[in-house]
């Protein structure tokens, strides 16, 4: 007993701070929010387009990167585009931040992205001190469906915010969905949605749940929750990383400080 007491003591404060305090920077090696600078583009140029697995950039049609528009919400993270760019134009920065409250706001011109908003005052008192999840992995590969479960660990503790997943639709406020929906997910999926109580909510979590990721257009596909359920939170990454699932629950709760809301970790 006496050692367990020391071990403890030696280890410390384990759990994450944050948001009480600011989160630690990332790694040079983390992938985050893409930064586009159309003065650096240039309009005869398609290479980031082109090595684009999932077809999320298109391509700028005039000067200055006119017309560029990338989809957050199909991107994979991978850093083909930024490769490619000859120019510096596409760059991963160490934000992670990029959950939004519009599926429409994930598509990038080169403007800020429009981060997620809190629920309305009625789903904000129902959910905002206790918040229950049914994750439904929806043909994931389960690295989306990892992460979630790293956020129930002693580093992150989203208990200690009140929320937490659970077994029984019939037990939760809402789901999370990873997986690109694939057909013999379907009907599981609609039928846990039916059988969660209203009001609830659905959070799109990872580029295959927002847009069918790599796997869009393929016929056993049905492109993300979406088509089956109605979406109230999007989470991009391949996947994304706890902090980006983290800061999108507490957005959409407005559980965060005032002071954090505007930390810019880029």
């Amino acid at each position: 007993m006496l050692n367990a007491l020391r071990a403890r003591l030696h280890q410390g404060h384990r759990t994450l701070q944050w948001p009480d305090v600011p989160a630690p920077v990332m790694p040079e090696r983390y992938r985050g929010l893409l930064a586009f600078h159309p003065d650096k583009c240039s309009d005869a140029c398609r290479l980031c387009a082109d090595a684009c697995p999932t077809d999320a950039i298109r391509p700028p049609t005039g000067p200055q990167g006119q017309g560029f528009q990338l989809d957050l919400g199909a991107c994979l993270f991978c850093g083909a585009c930024e490769a490619a760019c000859p120019t510096g134009a596409l760059h991963h920065t160490r934000d992670w931040r990029m959950a939004a409250s519009d599926r429409a706001a994930l598509h990038l011109t080169g403007q800020p992205l429009q981060l997620a908003g809190a629920l309305d005052e009625k789903l904000r008192k129902l959910f905002g001190r206790s918040l229950k999840l049914r994750q439904v992995s929806a043909g994931g590969c389960n690295a989306c469906e990892g992460d979630a479960s790293v956020l129930t660990t002693i580093g992150f503790d989203i208990q200690r915010f009140g929320i937490d997943f659970v077994a029984s639709p019939r037990h939760a406020d809402g789901l999370l969905v990873t997986g690109p929906v694939t057909e013999n997910m379907k009907l599981a999926l609609q039928k846990t949605w039916d059988a969660v109580p209203a009001p609830k909510i659905v959070i799109a979590m990872g580029a295959c749940a927002i847009s069918g990721g790599p796997y869009a257009g393929h016929p056993e596909v049905h492109g993300g929750a979406e088509s089956v359920v109605p979406v109230d939170l999007w989470l991009p990454g391949c996947p994304p990383h706890p902090l980006t699932v983290l800061d999108g629950l507490l957005r959409m709760l407005d559980r965060l400080p005032a002071a954090r809301l505007k930390d810019v970790m880029r």
